[in-house]
């Protein structure tokens, strides 16, 4: 068993900009898993919100190369357990790890990792298209760049509204917003009255994630449903939103990988909640594994790819009709 990883440049079609960061070029670290000949591929994507980056996401799988290329474990779900301590502090580095183990995984089972999980591709439901930030001049420019039927805005400006008003003008598409944690309660659900009668979906994270209180005041009066994302990071969380939020929408960098984004959904269902897995502008490699998860799903936002100047890779095709696979086993994403 090789461990072996790469850095790359994601270069932006437009600058991605949300309540707390800014980006024209999104960095990514690939990993591949290689055994007789047979390799799996993850992503990570850096992120200095939440302390991520190139050097200490290296640094665990440096920690755990002895452990990964000793080849004694039969599962990604065994591996993940195994590397559970030396990546408690970097989900993002365990993430790409554990995406090349179910990559290498199910390929030498010689089934796509949907057809692993007993998923069925047709009921994938439609990704939406994200909107960053930016004036609204220029949010309506990218929207008519992307002709889609449903957007996700992102918000926490001093004219939100003002935003969803003018970007109604141009389109029957459905809209789904995401302030990042930048609104107070009583901001959230006075939004929610006017939003909700301007075909938005639902909101995604309003407020602060450790804002519980306002939460409850936010899920109880809310004209709209309410999904959490800040406030949903890993397993534990699931239950605490419990009672605070409708829906989750996990992101596997955030959570560790797939191996523990699959409890999450499962979790979530258990208790009545809907689901949604989003992305971190990975390249088609992030991508591609999302889309094998997604009918599990009520909602996902895995257009990552589709904002890049240039993908480095190749994997699942996305249209709003339908998603298309690459042929073969595994989750199938190749470096060009």
């Amino acid at each position: 068993m090789n461990l072996s990883y790469q850095v790359l440049d994601l270069p932006l079609k437009h600058t991605f900009t949300i309540a707390h960061q800014s980006r024209d070029v999104q960095d990514t670290l690939i990993v591949k898993l290689e055994e007789n000949g047979i390799y799996g591929l993850g992503e990570s994507t850096t992120n200095p919100f939440y302390g991520m980056t190139i050097e200490n996401m290296v640094a665990c799988l440096e920690k755990f190369r002895e452990i990964v290329e000793a080849g004694k474990w039969e599962s990604p779900e065994q591996l993940w357990e195994l590397g559970r301590e030396v990546f408690g502090e970097n989900p993002f580095a365990q993430c790409a790890l554990d995406m090349a183990a179910w990559d290498l995984f199910t390929k030498k089972q010689g089934k796509k990792l949907y057809e692993f999980l007993g998923l069925n591709p047709a009921k994938i439901p439609t990704t939406n298209f994200t909107i960053g930030i930016d004036t609204v001049e220029k949010m309506v420019s990218k929207m008519k760049e992307v002709d889609w039927p449903i957007y996700k805005i992102k918000l926490g400006t001093d004219s939100d509204l003002e935003i969803i008003r003018e970007l109604r003008k141009h389109t029957n598409s459905i809209f789904r917003i995401d302030a990042n944690c930048a609104w107070t309660a009583e901001q959230a659900i006075r939004n929610s009255e006017e939003l909700a009668k301007l075909g938005v979906e639902f909101m995604e994270q309003p407020l602060g994630k450790d804002d519980l209180e306002g939460m409850k005041e936010v899920f109880k009066h809310s004209k709209l449903p309410v999904m959490a994302d800040e406030s949903c990071i890993v397993e534990s969380d699931v239950k605490k939103c419990h009672g605070l939020f409708h829906a989750i929408n996990v992101k596997l960098v955030k959570a560790g990988g797939i191996t523990p984004g699959l409890r999450m959904i499962h979790e979530a269902k258990s208790l009545g909640m809907k689901t949604m897995v989003g992305c971190m502008t990975e390249s088609s490699v992030g991508i591609t594994a999302i889309a094998h998860i997604a009918p599990l799903l009520d909602y996902v936002d895995m257009d990552g790819a589709m904002l890049l100047t240039k993908d480095p890779a190749k994997g699942v095709k996305i249209t709003p009709e339908q998603v298309k696979f690459p042929d073969g086993p595994g989750i199938g994403a190749e470096l060009v």
